[in-house]
């Protein structure tokens, strides 16, 4: 007797509902794809219990014949091509044709369709993938697809079910991204009686992000430009604009929404030294490439794909990304009191499916440290404090290592509060510092608002975008004793071609013998021991593949220049008077980037009037 059985339908179609339909998520996702197909111009989509008990999708779109409709519920049929060559060029959203019947496998399932020259439509039940009944009924032009009880008969995967507000919020999630994916369509989501999600449909995506997240968000919106080599656009935000999260990221490729690690990775390095590691900035990225440049077949869920050209489309989306974030240039004065993040708006993970929770006052009273004061720091009382000359930063003694430092005028050195000193009247957008809290964090006003600046964080992003902005590379210094380095052929091929690229970064080579090399210059801010491993680091980085050497070059650049600024800048703990403040106000106003320090944490935060109110159970 044979050991090999050829299964039977239900058994088939029971087994690939597990690649296609993996949670309630994966049949709203394929079902509202190809309404979007069909041609919808509005589509409602409604659930139960996180779409575990109902999920219901509605449309206006072409609709079906009776024929039709009976063979959409088959596997592999398809309108969507007719030979293999059509993957080549697929423009479609669904094109397999596993759908329909993996839901009807694990559910209890219902099809209603009508197209605008038919004058009744048909109906389709079917239970667990049996066939119950098929008949002509009188509805609305367009289709409406009922999914009741997934995996009612597959209890091995609904146990596997997260919550009812985790599944919701999936639902929610990609609900989201079809909407950015087509602002042209009108989208409705209707979880448990309750409107959570609609977009006007106008074709606007500017319309549609602030419908979805509200015009808070869209007030901090940066525009893309298009790209020469791709056709490019969207949307990001300023680096003070953060979640806990990637996925409030949208990437679509040809009117799909994917997931994508070549763009994901394009715009974490466009951000690099913007935000801190933890936090995601909002992205709404379009591009349309041709077809035959792209495979879509590489995933049951059709949510990955592979580019033809990788480099091209992280070159493309890390230019567009940063020429966004930069804005204008450097000499361009920004408002802080519009850059300043409100407390309660960093790393906190926002469950757009939920209402919006009102934060306690006690957590949003105090906002979050970056730089503790020194451990057995111990702050004096007014009368006992002494004047400390090591309290006054000179930036002119800290920029010596960088040839241009000279052409700095530093704050005054040794300034006593004047007691008569008043600062300049300020015009109502322009800040004013009141005092010092811990020797760390500066307080100033500006209106009715209060504003907390991190003096170490402000300052060492005022020192970095100096730095960065006329030093053409990283300083050497010239060892006493040349060190010999030996490298594997691969290593020493790559280095061969790059000496300029290591000279960049402070490092002077010189071949010395088969795969050996003389170290003859460091960098300045690197020890003679670290040397070798530092170089040895930046070959590997070459190595990774995401970049070339040249970029490579500016990474670790962006990278010494961060720790040099870092070194330099004012500590936690050490005491400015009211002139000093003011400068360092003035110059996080004047530099390129003032939101964040070159790691990624917030240089100042803003307390509003009503945020006050509401801390003091005033409103």
């Amino acid at each position: 007797m044979a050991s090999v059985k050829l299964l039977d339908t239900s058994t088939i179609n029971k087994i690939a509902a597990g690649e296609v339909v993996e949670r309630p998520a994966s049949v709203v996702k394929e079902l509202v794809e190809n309404s979007i197909d069909a041609g919808a111009k509005r589509i409602e989509v409604e659930i139960q219990n996180g779409g575990k008990a109902l999920i219901r999708v509605t449309d206006d779109g072409a609709g079906m014949n009776r024929e039709d409709a009976a063979l959409a519920i088959c596997r592999h049929a398809t309108s969507k091509l007719s030979k293999a060559d059509d993957l080549q060029k697929i423009s479609t959203l669904g094109f397999r044709g596993e759908a329909l019947p993996t839901m009807a496998a694990v559910s209890k399932f219902t099809l209603q369709t009508r197209r605008a020259e038919d004058e009744l439509g048909t109906k389709i039940k079917i239970d667990g993938g049996k066939n119950l009944d098929t008949h002509e009924v009188g509805c609305k032009v367009g289709t409406t697809v009922l999914v009741e009880e997934l995996f009612f008969n597959t209890p091995a995967r609904l146990k596997f079910l997260k919550a009812t507000p985790t599944e919701a919020n999936k639902i929610h999630d990609f609900i989201v991204k079809l909407a950015l994916s087509r602002p042209q369509i009108s989208f409705r989501l209707i979880n448990g009686n309750r409107l959570a999600l609609t977009t006007p449909g106008n074709g606007n995506l500017l319309d549609t992000l602030s419908a979805i997240y509200g015009t808070e968000l869209t007030d901090s919106l940066l525009p893309l430009k298009n790209d020469d080599d791709l056709k490019l656009r969207g949307y990001v935000t300023k680096p003070n604009i953060l979640r806990s999260y990637r996925a409030w990221q949208t990437f679509i490729i040809n009117g799909r929404v994917v997931e994508s690690r070549t763009i994901s990775k394009a715009v974490d390095e466009a951000y690099k030294s913007l935000v801190p590691k933890t936090g995601f900035p909002f992205a709404a990225i379009i591009i349309d490439v041709p077809p035959a440049s792209i495979d879509v077949n590489v995933h049951p869920q059709k949510i990955e794909l592979k580019f033809e050209d990788e480099g091209k489309i992280f070159k493309a989306v890390y230019r567009a990304v940063r020429e966004a974030v930069e804005g204008k240039d450097d000499s361009t004065e920004h408002d802080l009191t519009e850059i300043a993040a409100a407390p309660e708006k960093f790393f906190e993970p926002e469950k757009i499916s939920e209402p919006e929770k009102i934060s306690e006052p006690e957590k949003n009273f105090e906002p979050k440290k970056n730089f503790e004061p020194e451990k057995n720091f111990e702050p004096k009382k007014i009368s006992e404090r002494k004047k400390n000359p090591k309290d006054d930063f000179d930036l002119e003694k800290i920029l010596t290592t960088v040839e241009q430092s000279k052409k700095f005028s530093p704050p005054e050195k040794n300034l006593e509060p004047e007691k008569i000193f008043q600062p300049e009247k300020k015009s109502a957008l322009e800040l004013e510092p009141i005092g010092q809290v811990a020797r760390c964090y500066i307080v100033a006003q500006s209106g009715n608002d209060l504003y907390i600046v991190d003096q170490h964080a402000a300052h060492e992003r005022i020192l970095f975008d100096r730095l960065n902005g006329y030093a053409e590379k990283i300083p050497a210094q010239g060892l006493l004793i040349h060190r010999v380095v030996k490298f594997d052929s691969r290593e020493s091929e790559l280095i061969e071609k790059n000496l300029s690229v290591f000279r960049a970064l402070g490092f002077t080579l010189e071949p010395s013998g088969e795969n050996e090399f003389r170290v003859t210059e460091v960098p300045l801010d690197a020890a003679d021991t670290d040397a070798e491993n530092l170089l040895r680091e930046i070959i590997a980085k070459i190595f990774e593949g995401l970049s070339e050497a040249g970029d490579i070059a500016k990474k670790i650049r962006q990278s010494v220049l961060a720790t040099t600024a870092c070194k330099a800048a004012i500590k936690a703990g050490q005491e400015l008077n009211l002139r000093q403040m003011q400068i360092l106000l003035n110059d996080l106003q004047a530099t390129p980037h003032p939101h964040t320090c070159p790691h990624g944490r917030p240089t100042i935060i803003k307390f509003s009037s009503g945020d006050l109110s509401k801390m003091f159970k005033r409103t």
